[in-house]
């Protein structure tokens, strides 16, 4: 370690004027301090020590009695950037992540010994809760801190070509779960010329990933990069949760917010990240509520830390193999061959993308195929044409967003009009886009290209066939629901393969005892909600309710399985 000269080193001047610095550094009084002990540890640590680093599982927060603490960002690459630091009495450490007991992303260095009461996760949720004015400066100091971190890149290290599927799959992995990354051209940067220099790396090697702790992984996917990190977390087999949540969209994460907030004991797993499908949406406008709109990814984000507030236990990414139905308490069995128990889990899984009967559809995923768009995908088809089919509020809002970025976006609808499936405003909307053609009665029949798409064949009205050169299609044509994995749990589904719950179940079906619960399946226990539910309605704002509608039956269930007899 070198010597302590950074001692004397600024604090990031753009950090200091940051317009929200206030909010980002806030102080508590001597009054809030006072409410805070009954929650927190007394600690001490001497100067040199460091209370947390990069990389590595943080305890919690730290609140600041006397001493000093300096915040140092720093990648795997050795670069360091001085964030804040601590020197007043009242000031507190870390970010949002520590609701969740995660990885920090920064070193916290003693600088002067160290007097600090510490908050462990589970402290820190009960004061959010018992305190809500000091959780709410906490609250809003730790998300702006994360959001800050994320700006400046701390954290992760991307390498390879900006066209790789492989690396966009990494940047959008990173991304939806507010995860900070940089990303290094492997051609054009010296700081990647010079890693490469040292790794050798072949062909097959891209993309190279350098963890915050200095660690090489050469071409991971998601699962193996969110080990590295530390992002998946270890439940407690022997532990039994009130209520599982399958999925962490917009119904699973409504479901575990009320759940939690009315101390049930809760479990919410999801492979990918929080939003599920709306945490790709580029703007939803018409959730209640949101009048200038907001961004799927945004929505999924506050909800995710809402139900880490409350005490819901999150692990992304978790993919869950099966339900095993057969015993009781309910079994949960991961991917990993990892279980847990549950009195009750709710189906929160929703869809999968739809993908068109084409030819050589998946070797172009990722190399011009995308079934979503955000920043990442608007930077790849810049000042380029792109084209996108499907006629949904999903197809309208990516149009919307693409024509912004792209030269000219041609949207291909299957049917005859618009209005059919897309909300009026967005029709509007849509038609009003000067850079925006319409095909109507069009249908994809083949893609071509050698290492990436270059143009795509389609059939138009009256069978007349057509082709279109294009680097880049956008697909959004609806989505199938998630249910392969609960096969064999009994669950019963309709024929389209969405579960079927309460009075949809057939007569046959042998159905749950006690009173009717709406969003109860064929199995007792077992609920179903928002897209991969039958006859659900499929808008953001369904989900929510569905998700937190089932809450209320699930506390009947709970409480009929605690009734005497």
């Amino acid at each position: 370690m070198r010597e302590e000269t950074q001692d004397d080193r600024p604090d990031d001047e753009s950090v200091r004027n940051h317009p929200r610095y206030a909010q980002m550094f806030p102080v508590l009084t001597e009054a809030e301090l006072d409410r805070v002990r009954r929650f927190g540890t007394l600690t001490h640590h001497a100067a040199g020590e460091y209370l947390y680093r990069a990389g590595n599982l943080c305890p919690g927060v730290f609140v600041l009695l006397a001493g000093k603490v300096r915040i140092i960002g720093r990648d795997g690459l050795g670069h360091e950037r001085v964030v804040h630091t601590y020197t007043q009495r009242g000031e507190f450490t870390s970010d949002v992540t520590q609701l969740s007991s995660k990885p920090a992303v920064v070193d916290a260095h003693v600088i002067e010994d160290v007097q600090a009461m510490l908050l462990r996760p589970d402290e820190l949720s009960a004061l959010m809760i018992g305190e809500a004015d000091i959780g709410e400066t906490l609250m809003r100091a730790l998300i702006l801190r994360r959001v800050l971190v994320i700006e400046r890149g701390h954290g992760v290290i991307l390498v390879g070509s900006g066209e790789d599927a492989r690396l966009q799959a990494l940047q959008n992995f990173l991304r939806r779960n507010a995860f900070p990354y940089v990303t290094l051209d492997a051609t054009h940067e010296s700081d990647a010329i010079a890693l490469l220099e040292r790794l050798t790396p072949a062909p097959d090697d891209f993309p190279i990933v350098v963890c915050p702790d200095g660690s090489v992984m050469r071409n991971p996917d998601a699962g193996q990069l969110a080990s590295c990190l530390g992002l998946i977390p270890e439940f407690d087999p022997s532990h039994v949760y009130d209520v599982t949540v399958v999925g962490a969209g917009p119904a699973g994460l409504a479901t575990a917010v009320y759940a939690a907030s009315e101390g049930l004991s809760v479990a919410v797993f999801d492979c990918r990240a929080p939003g599920g499908q709306a945490g790709t949406s580029a703007r939803i406008e018409n959730y209640l509520g949101f009048p200038t709109g907001i961004t799927g990814h945004a929505l999924a984000g506050r909800a995710f830390v809402q139900a880490q507030k409350f005490g819901a236990h999150i692990g992304i990414p978790c993919e869950v193999r099966a339900l095993h139905c057969d015993r009781s308490p309910l079994g949960i069995e991961f991917d990993d061959g990892c279980h847990i128990q549950s009195r009750t889990v709710v189906i929160a899984c929703g869809a999968e993308y739809r993908r068109p009967g084409v030819a050589d559809l998946e070797r172009f995923e990722g190399n011009g195929v995308y079934y979503w768009a955000t920043p990442i995908e608007a930077r790849l088809c810049r000042t380029e044409s792109v084209l996108l089919v499907g006629g949904g509020n999903s197809a309208g809002q990516a149009v919307v967003f693409l024509s912004a970025h792209a030269e000219h976006v041609h949207m291909f609808i299957r049917g005859g009009n618009l209005e059919h499936s897309m909300s009026r405003y967005l029709v509007e909307r849509v038609r009003a886009l000067p850079n925006v053609t319409l095909h109507m009665g069009v249908e994809l029949t083949a893609l071509e290209g050698t290492t990436r798409l270059e143009r795509v064949h389609y059939r138009g009205a009256g069978g007349i066939e057509g082709s279109m050169t294009t680097h880049h299609l956008f697909v959004f044509i609806g989505a199938d629901p998630n249910t392969r994995w609960l096969r064999p749990s009994g669950v019963l589904f309709d024929d389209k393969g969405f579960v079927l719950t309460d009075y949809n179940l057939p007569a046959t079906a042998s159905a749950p005892s006690g009173p009717p619960l709406l969003l109860q399946t064929s199995v007792e226990g077992v609920f179903a909600i928002g897209d991969v539910r039958s006859g659900s309605t499929k808008r953001v704002a369904s989900a929510v309710g569905e998700g937190a509608a089932v809450v209320a039956q699930l506390h009947r269930f709970l409480a009929m399985q605690r009734a005497p007899g």
